[in-house]
Order: C-alpha cells, then sequence, then structure tokens
C-alpha cells in the first residue's frame, strides 16, 4: 500500500525537504507550504496539481486521466495535460489521487488535504515494458481509517463464521467507503454465502469494473453466474480469473471445468477438471467425477469407468459414492462398457 502522502505540521520541524522526499512528495512540496502564492486561501477550496513523471523524471507525454477518490467513491477526474492535471477540492481530507497514461503501469499517491491552499503532488511511473516491477503502484484507493477498521472487523467476523456481526461491520464499512472494491468484494462474498446469486452477481460486476485485476473477484462473478445457470457468461469470468493468477488454486479450476461442462464444451471441461484434481493434492476426491462425467462426454466411456471405479475403491465412504455406483451401472447399462 502507498505511503500517506502529506506534509503535517508536526512533521516540519528538521529538514522538510527529507520528509516531503521521503513521503513521496516532489521537492516542490517544501516550497508550496512557503509560498505566498500557494499559502493565498481560495475560500473553501483546496488545489491539488498533479505532474506525472517518467523515471527520467520527466513530465509524461502519452494520453492518460487522473482519477480522485475519497473514501473510495470517485469524486472527480481530468484528463493528463502535457502530464499536469488539476482538481478544486471543496471538502477537506484525505484523497487518492489514480493514474493510467498509455504505455505506463498504473500509479497512486495519497494525499491529506487539511487546510484550503495549493498541494503540488508529483506521481512517478514505470513503463510497461519495464523490468523491475519493484516500484509498480497499487491503483486501488486506499480505505480511510474508520473504514478499514470496520472493513477488518468484518473480515474477523467471517473468520470466526459469526455471518449475523460481519453484516453489521459490513454495513459500516459500505456506509463510509460505499465504492471500496475491497468492500464491495465482502459484500459479495457474504452475497453468495446468503445464496442471493443476483445481487451477488450485480455486486461482484461492480467490483470487477474497479478492480480489473482481482482475480478472486472474477472467480466468485464466475461462481454467482454459474448458481443461475448462466454458464456461457461465467465461462469468461473463470477464465478470466485464471489469466489473472495463473497458478490459481483448484476451486477456481473445477468451477470452470463446470462451466465449460454445461456450456457443452467437453473438451476443455476435461482438461481443466484434470487439471484441478492434480492441483488439489488429494484434497477434493469428488473432482474424479467431473473427471468421469468429462470422459463420458467426449466418449471415453473406459477411461471414465475407471476413473469411477478408482474413486469408490478409495473412497466408497463419501457421499458421491452413490452418485459414482450410480453413473458406473449406467456406463454398463447402457453398453459403453464391458461387463466385468
Amino acid at each position: 500500500m502507498a505511503s500517506q502522502l502529506e506534509c503535517p505540521s508536526r512533521l516540519l520541524s528538521g529538514s522538510l525537504l527529507l520528509l516531503c522526499s521521503a513521503l513521496g512528495f516532489s521537492p516542490r512540496c517544501a516550497h508550496a507550504q512557503d509560498s505566498a502564492d500557494d499559502m493565498s486561501l481560495r475560500g473553501d477550496r483546496a488545489e491539488i496539481s498533479v505532474t506525472v513523471r517518467d523515471s527520467s523524471g520527466e513530465p509524461v507525454r502519452s494520453a492518460g486521466n487522473v482519477k480522485l477518490y475519497r473514501d473510495g467513491m470517485m469524486a472527480d477526474q481530468s484528463a493528463l495535460s502535457h502530464g499536469r492535471a488539476f482538481f478544486l477540492i471543496r471538502i477537506l481530507g484525505n484523497y487518492t489521487l489514480v493514474v493510467d497514461a498509455a504505455g505506463y503501469k498504473p500509479g497512486q499517491r495519497d494525499v491529506n488535504v487539511p487546510v484550503a491552499v495549493k498541494y503540488e503532488v508529483d506521481v512517478n511511473l514505470r513503463r510497461e515494458s519495464a523490468s523491475d516491477d519493484g516500484g509498480a503502484l497499487s491503483t486501488k484507493p486506499v480505505l480511510a481509517p474508520k473504514a478499514k477498521e470496520a472493513f477488518d472487523k468484518a473480515l474477523k467476523a467471517i473468520d470466526a463464521n459469526k455471518m449475523d456481526d460481519a453484516d453489521k461491520y459490513l454495513a459500516e464499512a459500505i456506509r463510509l467507503a460505499p465504492g471500496h472494491p475491497d468492500v464491495l468484494f465482502v459484500q459479495g462474498v457474504l452475497l453468495l454465502n446468503r445464496r442471493n446469486w443476483p445481487e451477488a452477481q450485480t455486486t461482484l460486476e461492480k467490483v470487477t469494473q474497479l478492480d480489473s485485476s482481482n482475480a478472486r473477484a472474477f472467480a466468485a462473478l464466475g461462481m454467482a453466474l454459474n448458481n443461475q445457470s448462466k454458464y456461457a457468461d461465467a465461462v469468461p469470468m473463470f477464465e478470466k480469473s485464471v489469466q489473472l493468477d495463473p497458478p490459481g488454486s483448484w476451486e477456481t479450476n473445477l468451477a470452470l471445468a463446470k462451466a465449460y461442462y454445461y456450456h457443452e464444451q467437453y473438451d476443455q471441461a476435461l482438461k481443466t477438471s484434470q487439471q484441478a484434481l492434480t492441483e488439489s493434492n488429494g484434497k477434493a476426491p469428488q473432482i474424479e467425477l467431473v473427471v468421469a462425467q468429462s470422459l463420458t462426454a467426449v466418449g471415453k466411456y473406459e477411461d471414465a469407468a475407471a476413473t469411477l471405479r478408482k474413486f469408490l475403491k478409495e473412497h466408497s465412504d463419501r457421499p458421491e459414492a452413490a452418485t459414482a455406483k450410480r453413473w458406473l451401472d449406467g456406463l454398463a447399462k447402457n453398453g459403453k462398457i464391458r461387463q466385468n
């Protein structure tokens, strides 16, 4: 998470230039507080002057925009002009600048606006081709302290399976930061838990729009669509999740395999279910039934039967065993496999 970028009065002793540099401001931050022009009050408005720079320190020349967030909600946005953007602020407080420019990795800076003066802020971007990602910055807006406190309490309540408490704390987080993608994601997961598929879908769609790099959000959205039998829509959501997080999880690949199967993409269902089975490392033997289904769908009946027999031999005590026995008997009855 980006450092809080501010020059609060309690830090102005000692080397102001060093402090501003350490906190991520342009060196002009030190002078902005002392300049007679910049100290002139603007009624009830402050101004944020943004300069977007490349690794050489020069203003970027490519097209782009800067979005201004407050408490997770976008308050304003401005197109870049010669690497500059300007905002007039009517409500003092904490803000987050999110910068996108063609050919560069996105960047983010936090700005504290305690009084109505001018603030000059630099945001440094790295080119997309840069091999060193160590300085890449998240584009996710930062939760304000009270909203984060409520959000963290909601997560702890979920971990403790205290869903009523989770709802209470999450409602407070939503009130304080209604548009924050992390808050919306947890809301979507709780809606999934309560089997409210349509509302979960709507909420998680908002998350993927606000945070297009959130692999878990795309997977959760795929789950909401799967549970409404919207398999054609679910498939690209799961595929996007796997693309964003190649190692992924066996749960995501299992859900994707089921979506492929019900969308009649049987070859993909077989490949993905086998991958999920391997990745699960024995934690989810029931995946073998999805593999058997997919093998049957592509006409590999003997392989499907072998998979079902293996499951029955190793997991006869599991509730899925009755299903595996029924499918195996069905293959034999329909003449798809040799009788033992």
